[in-house]
């Protein structure tokens, strides 16, 4: 068989071309002559100068690329040449393409945009930093290119009418020259281009100023970057260039002292390739796989990275160059080097062999009887023979490596399959695979992958420095390992990512989850239970501290104890902390606090939704307490007291209404309040600066509002709604309790009797208190025209209606405002109240519908079965509404509450149909 038949047989790319293009090989006798490595961009640019637009261009580059490389692949075939010799040819005809072609297209652009030019007014050129195997000079034959774009500074083109940034000239021109070598033709590609090694990867700009890249890499480098980065190499721009490229990645790349945590990055990079390698079964690949060629580059590297701020011989992108320097320090005995280096001539001559046959980007070896044949033709031995050679020499390698770096898998218990969705290059049908390894449904994986993905850029762009990413990419592997356990994964997932997203920039919080898989689970099952919750762990992360200790966070306090409660958490506050805004912030931290207790009991099922409200409305009740004081204390500073007040008696009283008054509190709650004194208006205070009597109380009023509403970092303590007091809005902030009664008598609406049906003081001396429930039973004792109180509530209702129910479709029902619901029943039991009071006072005794339904079996108004049904009504559609507040799902359900809304209906018609 002659060399040209040979070299068809084993190769299909060859045969392919030379039918399309017979000369594309040229032979002296049975040898194939090969150009100089340096004259190959020569012939190009003399080639190109005849191109006069990009579609001849295009067809130029491909049509040359096919003929160089059937002629590289036929001398190597025909082992012609040594390695070396193969791999500086592959990477000059690279380094040509993409100089030539920027050459070619440079002008053009100028001409479009006008010249990029600096601030003396000399021409910039676009840089392209070639990575990997290129910035190397050790480019394999099938190889895609690793590039970077960058540009030497800022400024802008100098075209006469419409200048542009530079910026904006070499990201077109760099798209341009991407497409020039990568767009696939009838002709092919001459590369496929890779850009993601740029800062901040597929996410980051595609072009960036020298300065930008040396911010970059000095603030948010990482370990796999330095990695990369010993192989940067400007191709085809002024020696000046790489100069300037080398002193700034050098403090990155190579550190001062000797840096041994490279190892420790190293062995996790290759302990996530071998779990890729494994995951996709790649055994068989000669790169990747243990004792591959990635081994013997990550020896090389391990000794550059440790030592090369010290020994600048190391400071080199070849591989060659390194081994030699490794060798004459003394770093590895000079036999393991020459072992290793021969050990790599063996699979680089393998890896071009398979990429030869058909001109793709493979390290695996075939299984197919017809592929291991035409290897064994190019070897001219025995497929067993060429397979033992590669196994061998694939078994020195790995001995090698472990000697240096260790054994990856015995060092990094955490390196889980799911660490490798963290890893900057990986491809996204890769990630979902993954995931679906796992047990997830293909959808769901897809779902998952795109919001994990999604924060790695999130934490690129907002990191907290290497010690943070470091921490955040233990975490989310380990977040991910138990989220994917759940049927609603993705939904888990997203909520949890919510609080992660404000916790990533403050590393504490990120390391706390890190260390403590307690902490972590409770985080998981709160952000599961409720979206609420959720929000307010991202609102106020200080709340993570209380994940530490389940069994701390799940002990709920007695309802009495909330008052010495929140003392202990004044009481934290250091002596010289005492000011204001330090007491108001943490009176909110101990409601957050609190309330989170409260909030995890009610999810795990531990408390029934009354006891929730119960909760709920006895914390609220020791805040306004507090608050009162609090206002008290400041105003009694500056202007002293009114006559016969202090802080025991202040003459002052808080009344609730709505969901406070009537025990009914959920988690996001406002509260109803109206302000009620008993005092003397004609008097002054006592203080260095006095005021009246009337102007303290009103701002007293002031105060206590400033102290619930006003939004410190963690937030507001409570919305408080002043609207109940007499005159609504117009009326004043503090009503005097005579004011009051005459008001309630003369002057208030049906419907705000209906409110006072729920009202009751939770704020005050025992005597104002009194004063003022008597006052409430008065006026709710008072007889009533039975008519005209069914059209004023049956008004009211509908009005209310108008304005606040929320649109439905089909099935779905608002619990609140639809026919049937809560309000529905609560409008029913003031009614009630109102109605029948006067014969039965102890319908006034409570505030809240339970009690009152009872009260209303007990004196013959309803059955007790009628009651019964009612509360189970009320209850029931109350647990829906948490439910859905929980979820921050508004008022709206789709789930059946139709025996509880018949009930409702049923007890309406009765007692208020017309």
């Amino acid at each position: 068989m002659d060399k040209l038949a040979r070299v068809t047989s084993i190769s299909e790319f060859v045969a392919r071309v030379l039918e399309q293009y017979p000369d594309a090989i040229e032979w002296q006798g049975e040898k194939v002559v090969l150009p100089q490595p340096s004259d190959y961009q020569a012939k190009l640019n003399a080639s190109l100068e005849h191109c006069t637009n990009e579609a001849e261009a295009n067809k130029l580059v491909r049509q040359l690329r096919q003929r160089w490389y059937a002629t590289i692949a036929a001398a190597d075939l025909l082992q012609q040449m040594p390695l070396e010799d193969v791999l500086a040819h592959i990477t000059a005809t690279a380094d040509a393409f993409i100089s030539s072609s920027l050459a070619w297209l440079y002008p053009r652009f100028c001409d479009r945009f006008g010249t990029p030019r600096d601030e003396h007014g000399d021409a910039l050129p676009l840089l392209v930093i070639g990575m990997g195997k290129l910035g190397g000079g050790e480019l394999n034959f099938s190889s895609d290119i690793d590039l970077i774009f960058c540009y030497p500074e800022q400024g802008e083109t100098d075209h006469p009418r419409k200048p542009i940034e530079n910026s904006v000239f070499f990201t077109r021109l760099a798209q341009g020259l991407v497409s020039m070598l990568d767009q696939i033709t009838v002709d092919g590609r001459v590369f496929r281009v890779d850009l993601r090694l740029r800062p901040f990867g597929q996410s980051g700009p595609v072009v960036a100023s020298l300065s930008a890249l040396e911010y970059y890499y000095q603030e948010q480098g990482r370990d796999w970057e330095r990695y990369a980065m010993v192989k940067a190499r400007i191709i085809g721009a002024d020696a000046n260039y790489q100069q300037q490229l080398s002193a700034l990645l050098r403090p990155f790349v190579y550190r001062r002292y000797i840096d041994f945590s490279a190892i420790d990055a190293l062995r996790k990079m290759k302990s996530l390739i071998t779990q890729e390698t494994r995951r996709k079964g790649l055994e068989h690949n000669i790169k990747l796989g243990p004792g591959g060629i990635r081994e013997i580059e990550f020896i090389a590297q391990v000794f550059q990275l440790i030592r090369g701020g010290q020994q600048r011989q190391l400071q080199t992108q070849s591989i060659y160059q390194a081994y030699q320097a490794i060798a004459e320090l003394g770093l590895l005995p000079q036999s393991s080097v020459d072992e290793l280096l021969a050990c790599y001539a063996v699979l680089r001559k393998m890896e071009h062999v398979l990429q030869q046959l058909n001109d793709e980007q493979t390290q695996t070896l075939p299984t197919e009887k017809a592929l291991q044949e035409r290897i064994s033709l190019a070897y001219q031995q025995p497929w067993q023979k060429v397979d033992e050679l590669i196994k061998t020499t694939m078994v020195k390698v790995h001995q090698h490596f472990r000697q240096v770096i260790g054994d990856p898998d015995a060092e990094d218990e955490e390196a889980g399959e799911l660490q490798l969705l963290w890893q900057d290059m990986i491809e996204d049908d890769t990630a979902v695979d993954v995931l679906v390894d796992v047990g997830l449904a293909k959808a769901t994986a897809q779902l998952i992958w795109q919001q994990v993905n999604q924060l790695r850029m999130d934490v690129r762009k907002r990191g907290s420095g290497p010690r943070g990413r470091k921490a955040m990419a233990r975490l989310v592997p380990l977040l991910l390992e138990r989220i994917v356990q759940f049927a609603d994964s993705d939904s888990v997932l997203e909520r949890v990512l919510q609080v992660l997203r404000k916790i990533m920039t403050r590393t504490a919080y990120v390391e706390l989850l890190v260390e403590n898989s307690g902490a972590r689970e409770q985080l998981i099952k709160l952000c599961r239970a409720s979206s609420w919750l959720t929000h307010q762990l991202a609102l106020y992360p200080l709340l993570l501290d209380e994940l530490i200790d389940p069994q701390h966070l799940y002990q709920l306090p007695k309802l009495e104890d909330y008052p010495s409660l929140l003392d202990e958490f004044l009481m934290r506050l250091p002596e010289q902390e005492q000011e204001l805004e330090a007491q108001m912030d943490a009176l909110r931290q101990a409601r957050q606090v609190l309330q989170l207790k409260v909030a995890a009991a009610d999810i795990s099922g531990a408390l029934p939704l009354m006891k929730v409200s119960d909760h709920l409305s006895y914390l609220a009740e020791a805040i306004i307490a507090k608050v009162v004081r609090l206002a008290w204390f400041q105003l009694a500073e500056k202007h002293g007291v009114p006559p016969g007040r202090d802080i025991d008696n202040m003459g002052f009283a808080v009344m609730a209404y709505g969901k406070l008054g009537g025990l009914e509190l959920g988690y996001g709650s406002d509260l109803d309040l109206v302000f009620i004194t008993d005092s003397d208006y004609s008097g002054e205070t006592n203080g260095a600066k006095v005021i009246e009597v009337q102007q303290f109380y009103l701002r007293l009023a002031q105060r206590i509002l400033h102290l619930f509403t006003t939004r410190t970092v963690v937030g507001t303590l409570y919305e408080v709604d002043m609207r109940l007091r007499p005159s609504g809005k117009a009326g004043l902030l503090v009503s005097r309790l005579d004011t009051f009664a005459s008001y309630l008598r003369e002057d208030a609406w049906t419907w705000e009797l209906q409110a006072l049906v729920r009202a009751r003081p939770v704020f005050g001396s025992p005597e104002l208190c009194q004063k003022l429930i008597e006052i409430r039973q008065q006026q709710l004792c008072q007889s009533r025209d039975e008519a005209e109180l069914r059209k004023q509530v049956l008004s009211m209702r509908e009005k209310m209606r108008e304005h606040l129910h929320a649109k439905v479709e089909g099935q779905e029902f608002d619990v609140k405002q639809g026919e049937g619901g809560i309000t529905d029943l609560e409008f029913l039991v003031q009614y009630l109240v109102l109605r029948f009071a006067p014969e039965h006072p102890t319908l006034t005794e409570f505030t809240d519908n339970i009690r009152i339904l009872e009260g209303a079996a007990q004196v013959g108004l309803m059955s007790a079965e009628r009651a019964q049904e009612l509360m189970k009504a009320y209850i029931s559609e109350r647990e829906v509404i948490h439910q859905l507040a929980l979820d921050d799902r508004g008022n709206v359900t789709r789930m059946d509450l139709e025996e509880y809304r018949h009930t409702v209906i049923q007890a309406w018609r009765h007692w208020l149909a017309d």
